[in-house]
């Protein structure tokens, strides 16, 4: 079943565009990139389509934006895989994060269980947009519920107490008009200041992140061209395959290649010269 599926399966091979194609197809999206899947909430959708009825989309919020709310849809999502008894461990703490390369693996993962569920044939009775709008509304009515109830507490509170809330008349630190005016344009000066930090500091990530990617894909075309039938068992081959699969970064690895090749080739010459 594709739910132990390893990483040298195919399923990793595919791309970012045809996962994003996947995804708009099926539940009417318009998705762009791999992070705007990050909250989790289409991965939810995409097993409800594959399992209908099986997810409690009530409980998926397609708007959420911090790290708790995203936690609280893959709470939902593995809550789900657990009842289908799909052994699939979600790294959430990673996924959160929306870093490109970990949510495009697990959504490689999905695209290929999902699959093998249904063949790769959309469900045509299934509407993903009535599906997310219900929903949002059962979210929306409960949320509007609990907050009409906490300030018919709050106005029963203030009411039983005699002393009603009047925002005009609370008493606020008294300024003089000079220091007012001084302390605020140091403020804007700290928050521009901070702003321009922030924004240099995701450029160098985003700058970071596409460098990885670029050099990930380096190597996973080395190790493409590594398992081809002719050539995975010839020396050279194997001794790259020492250093791609070496499980730490100690400097052996390369010493262990180089003197696997260094035999090799003296056993090569050796027998060159025996026929000789």
């Amino acid at each position: 079943m594709a739910s132990n599926i390893g990483m040298m399966d195919s399923a990793y091979f595919v791309g970012r565009n045809e996962i994003l194609t996947w995804i708009n197809n099926r539940l009417q999206l318009n998705l762009s990139r791999i992070e705007e899947a990050a909250s989790g909430a289409v991965q939810c959708q995409m097993m409800d389509m594959t399992y209908p009825g099986v997810v409690p989309m009530h409980k998926v919020n397609f708007d959420a934006r911090t790290e708790y709310d995203m936690i609280q849809n893959y709470k939902v999502l593995q809550d789900v895989l657990n009842k289908l008894k799909i052994e699939k461990h979600i790294e959430v703490n990673r996924l959160v994060k929306g870093r490109p390369l970990d949510n495009l693996e697990f959504l490689q993962w999905l695209k290929r269980y999902c699959d093998s569920v249904n063949g790769g044939i959309m469900n045509e009775n299934y509407n993903p947009v009535e599906r997310r709008s219900k929903g949002g509304k059962d979210r929306n009515s409960k949320g509007s519920q609990k907050t009409t109830k906490s300030l018919q507490a709050n106005n029963m509170h203030n009411s039983a107490s005699g002393d009603p809330v009047d925002l005009n008349k609370m008493s606020w630190p008294k300024q003089g008009r000079g220091s007012a005016v001084a302390g605020g344009a140091t403020y804007s000066e700290e928050v521009q200041a901070l702003s321009k930090e922030v924004t240099n500091l995701k450029l160098s990530v985003d700058h970071l992140e596409k460098e990885r990617d670029f050099y990930f894909a380096k190597l996973r075309d080395i190790e493409i061209l590594c398992q081809i039938p002719e050539m995975e068992d010839l020396p050279m081959t194997v001794a790259i395959k020492k250093i791609l699969y070496a499980a730490d970064a100690k400097e052996s690895a390369l010493e262990e290649a180089q003197e696997y090749l260094s035999e090799a080739i003296n056993t090569v010459e050796t027998e060159v010269e025996s026929e000789a």
